[in-house]
Parts: C-alpha cells; sequence; structure tokens
C-alpha cells in the first residue's frame, strides 16, 4: 500500500484536533527542559570563552609588558627552563594573544577593536610539576624586569569553574528530568491517539496495510510535537540572551566584567540547531515506541 505525503497530513492534523490539550502540555513541556539544555549549554560556553587562557591545566601566567625588550623575555624563558618546580611552559606572543583577545570578546566590536596587536602583553603559561608549587614560581616573577604580572588560575577560575560546574549540573538534572517527563507525554499522547483507533488499525491491518503504513502518521505527530517544542525553546534562548548582553552593555563596570562570558550569535544558532535536532529525536522516538505495541495485532 502506497504511502502518500497528503495521507500522512491529514492523519497527524486529525490527530492533533483528537489530543490538543495532551499535545500542547507535550510541546511545552519539551519548550521548558530544551530551554534548561540550551542555557547549560551556553553558560558552558561562556566559561570556556572566559577561561581560554587556563586551557591544559595552565596553573599560572606571567604577563610581559607589551614594551618588553627581546632580553626581557629571554632572560624569564631562561629561567623557567631552569626551574625544577616547572613541569612545562609555553610562549604566547603578541599575535596569539591578540587572537585569544579576540576570540574572547568576539561580540564586543568596540572592545575588540580599541586595541593593535602591539598593545596585548605575550606571556607565559606554566604548568608546575606540583599545584602548590604555583606560587613558588609566580613569586619569583614578581619584581622582574620586564613582567606586568603573575595570575593564578586558582584565584581567578576555580571559584568560577565550581560555580558554573555546579549551575550547569543542575540545569541538566532539570532538564534530563522534563524531557524525560516530555517523551512520556509524548508517548502517551501518541498512544491515546492509537488506541482511539485501533479497531480501524485492526482493519487497515488486515486489508493488507504496511506498520510503516499506520506508523508513519503517529510518528510525524511526535516529531512536530517534539520541533515546535524545541523551536519555543531556540526562541526563548535567542531573546534571553540579547536582553543579559543589552543589560550587561548598559550597566555599571561591576557587571561589565561578565563581558567575557557573553556568547556570540554562532554560538546561540549551533546551539539552537543541537537543540532542534533533539526536540526532532525525542519526539520522532517516544511516538515510535507508543506506536509498536498496537501494531502487534
Amino acid at each position: 500500500m502506497a504511502i502518500k505525503l497528503d495521507y500522512i497530513t491529514k492523519e497527524t492534523v486529525t490527530n492533533l484536533r483528537r489530543n490538543l490539550s495532551m499535545a500542547s502540555a507535550a510541546l511545552l513541556t519539551v519548550a521548558v527542559s530544551l530551554t534548561l539544555v540550551g542555557g547549560a549549554l551556553l553558560v558552558k560556553r561562556g566559561v570556556e570563552r572566559a577561561t581560554i587562557q587556563w586551557r591544559g591545566n595552565v596553573e599560572l601566567s606571567i604577563f610581559m609588558k607589551p614594551e618588553a625588550t627581546q632580553q626581557e623575555l629571554e632572560a624569564v624563558n631562561r629561567q623557567l627552563e631552569a626551574m625544577p618546580e616547572v613541569n612545562r611552559f609555553r610562549y604566547v606572543d603578541k599575535a596569539q594573544a591578540y587572537d585569544e583577545f579576540k576570540l574572547i570578546f568576539a561580540n564586543e566590536p568596540d572592545l575588540r577593536d580599541s586595541l593593535t596587536v602591539d598593545q596585548v602583553p605575550p606571556s607565559y603559561r606554566v604548568v608546575p610539576k606540583q599545584a602548590e608549587q604555583t606560587k613558588l614560581i609566580g613569586g619569583r616573577f614578581d619584581n622582574t624586569a620586564g613582567v606586568l604580572r603573575v595570575s593564578y588560575a586558582a584565584e581567578e577560575v576555580d571559584a568560577l569553574v565550581s560555580v558554573t560546574n555546579f549551575l550547569q549540573i543542575m540545569l541538566w538534572a532539570v532538564a534530563l528530568v522534563l524531557l524525560l517527563a516530555a517523551s512520556l507525554l509524548i508517548l502517551n499522547t501518541i498512544r491515546m491517539a492509537i488506541f482511539a483507533r485501533r479497531r480501524e488499525v485492526s482493519i487497515m491491518k488486515l486489508v493488507g496495510a504496511t506498520n510503516w503504513f499506520i506508523r508513519l502518521p503517529f510518528m510525524f505527530e511526535g516529531l512536530l510535537q517534539g520541533l515546535a517544542g524545541a523551536a519555543m525553546a531556540f526562541g526563548v534562548v535567542w531573546v534571553g540572551r540579547g536582553v543579559i548582553e543589552s543589560r550587561v552593555a548598559s550597566a555599571n563596570n561591576d557587571i561589565q566584567l561578565f563581558k567575557q562570558f557573553l556568547v556570540t550569535n554562532n554560538d546561540v544558532m549551533g546551539t539552537g540547531i543541537f537543540l532542534l535536532l533533539v526536540g526532532v529525536i525525542v519526539g520522532t522516538v517516544g511516538s515510535a515506541l507508543a506506536v509498536s505495541r498496537f501494531l502487534d495485532v
């Protein structure tokens, strides 16, 4: 029996009308849960952007003055090579530091364009053999010629990462519970629709209808619910990010410190596409599971 698009569309619309309240509840649950998922992903992305200089277990950064001479740079390099407490280190020149700066403030063109390559300080990223040796290593460069300042990951990142990790875990936990609830709602919505038509389904199978001919309208119904819920979540995440960005841009200096955590339009678009895929999968899989039981007649 051939499957026609108009047949699938007609059956899907009929099923949605018959179970409008259940379908609406499933759609809203998908939207809320995926909004939380999107929020957790963007928080993670913002922290990654703000802590880019601490990747690779770097515990301290020795920032050189932009006008530091080649001799001063080489002196710091030799001192690091001679220190037994240093496991490894790498030099980040002005061009690389400028690229990092542009990445961190990618969505702040005014701030990004306020500096030139020559104004950005180069730095040494140091990984000690033992974490407790970090202060010892950094202390030796406090008054070294050409050194601008020494920054420690423990002071700038650890507290931030621990707080944001807790926030992400909470968001993911609530989101996963809601996604499970949304899947069950979609499953029950489809199950009620097919239960109401079980005699019709039995007759269709007796006259030769294939399982896919019966299954597709219900799966398409679940897909639409998941996709619509995900689209709503995408919209909420997009608007929410815009509101936060506008608030930070017009706020006082303390809040403006959070500028480096703001994500770009590309980050939000990538998160939105991920949410749409998850919505389609949740809706399609949930409806497929619901239909399978009633096809064994």
